[in-house]
């Protein structure tokens, strides 16, 4: 159990904790009670949190999480078909998650357990950003009319925030949870959502190329209140489906998805921490292919071509490549694979002239040579010491060293 964080906490009676996350969950009031009477005392970041208790947490953390995953994948599908509805059943299961997640805020606002302070201003921050994206993106909608299109400026606000909140999450867990096969799998579900959150816009164009094609082949997958929305709006189906240039997906999945994949291998240390994240989303994304086409919902394409390039980002870094060598050998691979891929008929649009392949290449070298610069830094190598007032205001308070779970670092 934590240390107590005043004189006014000892006075608490706390009832003892669940054997077991299983014997907790049986006993749901129960448990709830036990966690607000022992861990709900003001403390600062940085107080000595118990290796159990911080896996409960970070638990916390990847079902919230899966709960706005599934949310916002579905959310994607839905919008192929229906018209939109604030209160549409994908829009409530994303905002289960964000609930889940704006309360472990509170609760590391409010005590400090599990977090550093850099670790909390990242999840404030991120929450707060997400919270307020939802009503300008209401906002947006009521003025612009349909708008459903992922790269919206005010979508982008929610992919902003939900990657600044799940980073706050990958350095708390990072800092403090014990070396072993638990905090490993814990670091990659929680850095599989922030790749999905990074690769998250391109699905538009993966479930708008086969809704155009079964558009133009007379069987559309979208109910004709949809069409005749955005018609009314001046969206051509083509506009409605495909709204960005076809030099974008690439360049979105080597930009961002890849560049995650390449901050990922190098902080989760795995030899295969980027292919075991690629792999595993692109298994998510076949196994909701299934169940919502399954429902009625209309298909999209997925994009193989993202675990050909994690395999390349995990041999280049296991072999110690530099970006600048890297970069280039990544996304070439990737561009044949696209090749293969489009010749099948199964990627959106993209566009293959040679100025737009060197200007994608040229971008996604000089961002993997960045993330090797900023590695290497004086500045990372602050950034990676833990700040953390309230380790040794618990230590004060306690009158010993901190003993009640630190972080192995």
């Amino acid at each position: 159990m934590p240390h107590p964080a005043a004189p006014a906490a000892r006075a608490r009676v706390v009832p003892p904790a669940p054997g077991s996350l299983a014997a907790g969950l049986r006993h749901p009031v129960a448990l709830v009670r036990w966690l607000w009477l022992a861990y709900m005392t003001p403390g600062r970041p940085g107080r000595p949190t118990p290796q159990t208790e911080l896996r409960w947490i970070y638990t916390a953390w990847l079902g919230a999480f899966l709960l706005k995953m599934l949310g916002s994948s579905w959310d994607v599908s839905w919008h192929f078909r229906w018209l939109r509805d604030d209160l549409a059943p994908p829009h409530l299961l994303n905002s289960a998650g964000t609930a889940v997640v704006i309360a472990l805020v509170v609760f590391h606002s409010y005590s400090g357990y599990g977090v550093d302070r850099r670790a909390l201003r990242l999840m404030q921050w991120g929450i707060g950003t997400f919270l307020v994206a939802i009503p300008i993106d209401i906002l947006n909608h009521r003025i612009n009319g349909l708008d459903i299109t992922s790269w919206s400026p005010s979508h982008a606000l929610l992919y902003i925030g939900t990657a600044i909140m799940l980073a706050g999450a990958i350095r708390g867990w990072w800092l403090y949870a014990a070396p072993g096969r638990v905090k490993d799998l814990v670091s990659l579900g929680l850095w599989l959502f922030f790749v999905e959150n990074a690769v998250f816009p391109n699905q538009h164009q993966e479930y708008g190329v086969l809704s155009l094609r079964a558009y133009e082949a007379g069987q559309t997958t979208a109910e004709p209140q949809l069409l005749d929305f955005a018609a009314a709006q001046g969206q051509t189906p083509t506009m409605f489906m495909l709204p960005v240039p076809s030099w974008v997906h690439p360049a979105w999945l080597l930009c961002a998805g890849l560049l995650s994949l390449v901050v990922a291998r190098k902080v989760v240390g795995l030899r295969w921490t980027a292919t075991v994240i690629a792999g595993t989303y692109l298994a998510y994304r076949a196994l909701m292919w299934a169940g919502l086409v399954g429902l009625g919902f209309p298909p999209s394409v997925l994009p193989l071509v993202l675990l050909v390039g994690a395999v390349c980002v995990d041999l280049a870094v296991s072999h110690r490549l530099p970006g600048w060598s890297a970069a280039p050998a990544t996304a070439a691979l990737v561009y044949a694979a696209g090749w293969l891929q489009d010749a099948a008929g199964q990627l959106p649009p993209w566009n293959w002239s040679w100025w737009s392949i060197v200007l994608v290449v040229a971008a996604f070298t000089v961002l993997w040579t960045a993330v090797d610069l900023v590695a290497r830094s004086t500045w990372f190598a602050g950034w990676r010491r833990p700040a953390e007032p309230g380790g040794a205001a618990e230590a004060v308070l306690a009158g010993s060293p901190d003993d009640g779970g630190a972080s192995s670092r």
